[in-house]
């Protein structure tokens, strides 16, 4: 390292978030960021400390150390290649990853770890703003054609390793634009979908064949796929939102989150809405059930769409604040999280069940909330109890924000025959292969929701699976 004792003088400084006054009324992105000077100081707090749990932390396997190293020296060519030599695209998780890399970090037993993920962010934009960062197309085509369906960051990593190694890639969207949730379901004001586009400029000038607005299974069979191509690669993602049922679940005014969301960046973008009603929370009190970050963002939007109040429940405990000594270093720590958008003006309640959506006239007006306590029973597995305690929360609008069960299985996948696993996921072997010849899944799609760098990282695994299957 080139100042192995930055760490022991130079504090973590984060880039922060543009005033509250002013981000709540429009859908740019909340971070700043820093200049230069201060990113390379950041990048200095990189110890020497010896074993790179960052590295362990990620599933990328991202080179922590180096690109921090190169950063601090000022050396920005070398740190993006450093970085695409793991990452595909460190634009998008230098934005939404939740930095398990930070949380692993040594200094983060003092919580204080070298902004990772901001540095991340900071070089992809150095890169871009003065061209570092350039189309590869194949030198040589290998004659081979492959499928990938889906365009989230798993299908987007696929297409862009697989058409690298000179394969003829063709990817099938079938919304209007590419970007899977990255482009429908994250919100503008934490990831502006021009970082997306530039991406795909990059792999349209590498030479990979965009197709949307085609749904695979629906305007052109599976069959038809797997005659035309030499391997298919499934991404669509998990698309199957988790739902529950309680008494007035059929009451107009309850959307699944992603309704909302998508909707949202569509009219930001000028696609037509195709569903039957704008979900709009203007002067509206909103409820949303479900405390991750899907349910966060739900909050943002609401505030931004003119809320007169938000309310976010979890049905699980309140984590601790800090640290929790169930979750250690370096493991992913279960601790209480805060989001820009719950600092925007939320209120926050835990081990909360829904009992019942209560309405007049059709339209849900109230929600009827129980407390509930959780302990572990003899085998160690937590359990629910109800209380008894009960309240009303008033709400015009309510969004489940409960997260997803597996993808959809209606349509390409059941056409196709795909065997599933226990919990609804395409079946996969160790290469990632289907039930189904020369067809892989990868992403969410084989493994259940998870994490953009997951996503990324599984993209770039079944790209070599694949790879080594064509070559045989």
């Amino acid at each position: 390292m080139g100042n192995p004792k930055a760490f022991m003088y130079i504090p973590r400084k984060e880039a922060g978030y543009r005033p509250l006054s002013e981000r709540i009324y429009d859908f740019g992105e909340v971070e700043q960021t820093l200049n230069r000077e201060d990113r390379k100081l950041q990048a200095s707090r990189c110890m020497d400390c010896g074993i790179p749990f960052c590295n362990w932390g990620c599933p990328l396997g991202n080179l922590m150390p180096e690109w921090q190293d190169l950063i601090y020296r000022g050396k920005w060519q070398e740190a993006i290649d450093n970085l695409h030599n793991t990452n595909n695209f460190p634009d998008f998780t230098g934005r939404i990853c939740p930095a398990p890399c930070e949380k692993s970090c040594v200094l983060s037993l003092h919580e204080a770890p070298v902004t990772i993920r901001e540095n991340e962010a900071a070089v992809s934009e150095v890169g871009f703003i003065e061209g570092l960062i350039k189309a590869q197309p194949p030198k040589i085509r290998t004659g081979k054609t492959v499928a990938v369906i889906g365009s989230g960051p798993s299908g987007l990593a696929a297409a862009q390793q697989l058409n690298r190694k000179g394969h003829n890639v063709t990817l099938f969207e079938k919304d209007n634009s590419f970007g899977g949730l990255m482009r429908y379901g994250i919100p503008n004001f934490k990831l502006n979908k021009n970082v997306i586009d530039r991406r795909l400029n990059q792999l349209e000038e590498e030479g990979i064949i965009f197709k949307p607005n085609i749904e695979v299974g629906k305007d052109i069979s599976g069959k038809e796929i797997l005659e035309k191509f030499d391997a298919v690669c499934i991404a669509i993602g998990s698309g199957k939102p988790r739902d529950i049922n309680p008494e007035g679940r059929d009451l107009k005014g309850i959307h699944f989150a992603m309704e909302f969301l998508s909707q949202q960046n569509q009219l930001i973008m000028g696609e037509k809405i195709t569903a039957p009603e704008v979900i709009n929370a203007k002067n509206k009190q909103v409820l949303v059930i479900g405390g991750g970050d899907t349910g966060s963002d739900c909050v943002g939007t609401s505030i931004r769409q003119g809320a007169v109040k938000v309310t976010q429940i979890e049905i699980l405990p309140q984590p601790p604040v800090g640290k929790n000594p169930d979750t250690p270093w370096p493991f992913y720590p279960n601790i209480l999280k805060t989001s820009s958008s719950h600092l925007e003006g939320c209120d926050r309640k835990w081990s909360l069940n829904t009992v019942a959506f209560n309405g007049k006239n059709g339209n849900v007006t109230e929600v009827l909330v129980e407390e509930v306590e959780w302990f572990k029973d003899q085998t160690g597995r937590f359990n629910m109890k109800p209380t008894g305690k009960t309240e009303i929360i008033k709400a015009d609008l309510v969004f489940l924000a409960l997260g997803f069960v597996h993808p959809v299985q209606e349509g390409l996948l059941t056409e196709l025959g795909i065997k599933f696993d226990a919990r609804g996921n395409v079946l996969v072997d160790k290469n990632y292969k289907s039930s189904v010849n020369k067809v892989f899944a990868t992403g969410d799609a084989a493994i259940g929701a998870s994490l953009v760098v997951r996503a990324i990282a599984l993209g770039r695994k079944v790209a070599e699976d694949i790879h080594e299957f064509l070559k045989s």
